[in-house]
Parts: C-alpha cells; sequence; structure tokens
C-alpha cells in the first residue's frame, strides 16, 4: 500500500506549511507547475487586491503585481535551472503606496508525498529598509553637497584673504583672523618707533612716464621697502603716494631699546637697496637717481583702530607719528634724520652724527635731531654676522663670523666624526 493514500492530502499539505502560518513574511506553496496550493494570511494582508490565489499559476499573480516582465521571466529560468531563485528587490505598488520586496522560492521534494513536490517561497517585505537606505544615500549625498559647498566657500575665503592680506600688514592681518576677541575695537598707549619715508621729488622723476611704466616703479619699489620692513619686524602702516609708514612695538614688541634698533637697521638696509636697484630703474626710464629721505622718532602713541562705521584703520596717532614725519621732510636726499629720544636708545649700537637741534612745524621746544650713518659691529646680531662664541664644560667653540652658523655645524659634524675614528683606532685603556 503507498504511504501517502494513508495520510489525509490536505492535512500533510496543512502540516508542511505550519511553520510559514505564524511567519511575518507572505508565504505560499505551489505543485510543480508553480499552480499556486496554499498561502499564508500575510499573503492575503500584503496583496488584498489578489483575493482568492488557489490555482492560479504563480507568474500570472507576479505579473497581476506589476512586476517586471524581466523579473518573470528572471524567476522561471533560475527556479528551473537552480531549483531555487532570489529576486532582492521587487516594486509593487499597494493602494497607492509603492512597497520593496524581496522574492525567495526554491522546489520542495518529498520521496513519501508527491503531492508535496513543489514550490515554496515567500516575499519579504523590505519597504522600511529601503527606505532608510534612500534616506541614508540622501543624507551621504547631501553631505556630499555640502563639503564641496564649503569647499568652494572655503577657496573663495582663501582668495578673498589672500587678496585682503594684500591691504593690511602681515602683524595686524595675523591680529584680525587669529584672535578670539575683537581687540582691534580698543586702543592703547605704547611707546613705539615710528618710521617715515618720502622719495625726493618723485613727480619730477617720474614726470612723463606712462602709467604703466609709472606703476611698475612705484610698486618695485613698495615691494622691496615692504620686503625689508617685515623682515626686521615692522609693522607696515600704509603707503601715501610715494610716502611710507612703519612703526614697530606694535602689536608684536621685542622692548623699546631692540624696536628702536630693528627700525634703523630697516632704514639702512632700505637706503643700500635703493642704491641696487638704481640700474633696474634706469632700464624701467626713470632719467634720474632715486633719492629717499628718511625720519624716526620713538616716543608714546595711541594705537588702534580709528575710522568711521564704514572703513576702519588700525593706525597710530600722536605726537612721535608727527615728529617723524616732520623729521622726514627735514632730511636731505638719500639720509635718515632721527630724533633724540630714538638716538638714546641707539646710541651704544649705532653710529650718528649730531644735526643739532630744530623747532619742527607744530611743535614748541626744539628737538635734538641726530643722522643716522650706520651700525657699531658689536651691535651686529647673528644675522648681520657678528662673531658667536661658545664656551662648555669641554670644548671652547668660536664662529669668525655668525652668518656662517650653517656651514660651522657642518664642519662640527665633520671633527666629530674624525675624533670617533681617532678614538676607534687608539688602543683602549684599561679600567683602573
Amino acid at each position: 500500500m503507498d504511504v501517502e493514500e494513508l495520510f489525509n492530502r490536505q492535512n500533510i499539505v496543512d502540516m508542511s506549511f505550519f511553520n510559514f502560518n505564524n511567519a511575518i513574511t507572505a508565504a505560499y506553496f505551489a505543485d510543480q507547475d508553480l499552480k499556486i496550493q496554499k498561502v499564508n494570511a500575510n499573503f492575503a494582508a500584503f496583496f488584498p487586491i489578489l483575493g482568492n490565489v488557489s490555482n492560479v499559476y504563480f507568474p500570472d499573480v507576479l505579473h497581476q503585481l506589476g512586476v517586471d516582465k524581466e523579473q518573470i521571466k528572471s524567476f522561471s529560468k533560475e527556479l528551473e535551472e537552480n531549483g531555487h531563485v532570489l529576486i532582492p528587490k521587487i516594486l509593487i505598488t499597494i493602494d497607492g503606496k509603492d512597497k520593496v520586496y524581496s522574492l525567495l522560492s526554491a522546489k520542495t521534494r518529498s520521496d513519501d508525498f508527491s503531492y508535496l513536490n513543489g514550490v515554496q517561497g515567500q516575499f519579504v517585505d523590505r519597504t522600511d529598509e529601503y527606505e532608510l537606505r534612500r534616506e541614508r544615500e540622501e543624507l551621504l549625498e547631501e553631505k556630499i553637497r555640502n563639503r564641496e559647498i564649503i569647499e568652494e566657500k572655503t577657496r573663495k575665503l582663501e582668495a578673498l584673504a589672500n587678496r585682503l592680506a594684500k591691504y593690511l600688514s602681515p602683524q595686524i592681518y595675523e591680529t584680525i583672523f587669529t584672535s578670539d576677541n575683537d581687540v582691534l575695537q580698543s586702543f592703547s598707549r605704547k611707546n613705539l618707533t615710528i618710521f617715515f619715508s618720502d622719495i625726493v621729488s618723485f613727480t619730477d622723476i617720474t614726470d612723463g612716464m606712462e602709467p604703466e611704466r609709472l606703476a611698475s616703479v612705484i610698486n618695485t619699489y613698495f615691494s622691496e621697502m615692504s620686503a625689508i620692513a617685515l623682515e626686521y619686524g615692522g609693522t607696515l602702516d600704509k603707503f601715501i603716494g610715494d610716502a611710507m609708514l612703519v612703526f614697530f612695538g606694535d602689536p608684536e614688541t621685542r622692548g623699546e631699546q631692540e624696536d628702536a634698533a630693528n627700525c634703523a637697521k630697516m632704514a639702512l638696509r632700505m637706503q643700500q637697496r635703493i642704491g641696487e636697484l638704481e640700474e633696474t630703474w634706469k632700464s624701467q626710464g626713470v632719467s634720474k637717481p632715486i633719492k629717499v629721505r628718511m625720519g624716526i622718532s620713538t616716543g608714546y602713541c595711541t594705537v588702534g583702530n580709528f575710522g568711521s562705521d564704514q572703513r576702519l584703520e588700525y593706525t597710530v596717532i600722536g605726537s612721535p607719528v608727527n615728529l617723524a614725519a616732520r623729521l622726514e621732510d627735514s632730511a636731505p636726499a638719500g639720509t635718515i634724520l632721527i630724533s633724540e629720544s630714538n638716538y638714546l636708545l641707539i646710541e651704544d649700537m649705532a653710529v650718528c652724527e649730531p644735526m643739532g637741534d630744530v623747532t619742527p612745524k607744530g611743535f614748541v621746544r626744539p628737538i635734538g635731531t641726530y643722522r643716522l650713518e650706520g651700525m657699531k659691529d658689536q651691535g651686529k646680531t647673528i644675522a648681520d654676522g657678528a662673531p658667536l662664541t661658545r664656551t662648555g664644560k669641554h670644548v671652547e667653540v668660536n664662529l669668525l663670523k655668525g652668518s656662517d652658523i650653517r656651514e660651522a655645524i657642518i664642519e662640527l659634524k665633520e671633527i666629530r666624526d674624525e675624533f670617533k675614528k681617532i678614538r676607534s683606532l687608539s688602543p683602549q685603556r684599561k679600567p683602573d
């Protein structure tokens, strides 16, 4: 007697399908001809538009659900060839709402019950998963767009900052863009060294020059002078025509005496550089040698942000500023005239020639003046080429010229290596 005749077919089918009855997926069982024999409660709940699907050809069910034709073909082909199939993403519209499902199906086989030979499968609702994935992708895309926008804005800000930097002294620029506080809204009294310079008879020298060539000459002049000012720690205040204002001691100071000394060194280097550029300017059409007069004064000034609500300027005001301007105006061409207050700070370091007392316009008392000629050797720094000596516990090092410190270090390393070689060749001393 055949075993399957001893059991009720429907009961066997129900028992084999028992686990799917309580599943959260939409499960189905079809015979070998893909005609649906049983579905669970969720199948009807997922797809109410289908109604009764008993003995309905499963690919037709897929077609009725609006599944893509290519996916239906793929389902039948893979099931036939592989005995199982997985379609990871099926889009189905239910009651006007787009839903996403995965379809898993596999052939079943029973040696005891032929009517269990067929196909079992289930639809897994993955709508929430895909919605979260879509939101994640949108957020990632938005993040990428925001990052691109930020990068573009950053590039524009950097370009703007670079352009702005050309209109501000580097020290002031650094203060504006690195300070957490609005420090430039405050004012302070500081003992500063003020420098003024002006090209003598610049209008006469450049009269008749083409605008482009005139701009080239003046820009070369200011570029060279600005580089020297920054090299010695000066704060570039402003350019007024062919005049230049630099001050030392704000926003950073190295001490009143060193600030005054650095200003003096700067002025001397500027005069030297002007002479070096004479041939260059001749080639640009400047018929007469350019001569610059300079004035330096030291004293207490008010420094801060001055101007209107529409435009502000970080600058210095006070009697020493006016005095430096008057000294510059009184200085002979190609010379540097300094005030007595400045001279007293640098007299041990500088070579100066007394020029007598003068009463500048706007001043009621005479001011002692000196012509700055140069700096004394003992006042030079390492960068200026002064000798450098260091005495240790076992050795003494004398650098003939401080500016040769890099070469001196190389020589010291060579001497060290030579000593190591000599030591390795000499007999080892036995311990006491």
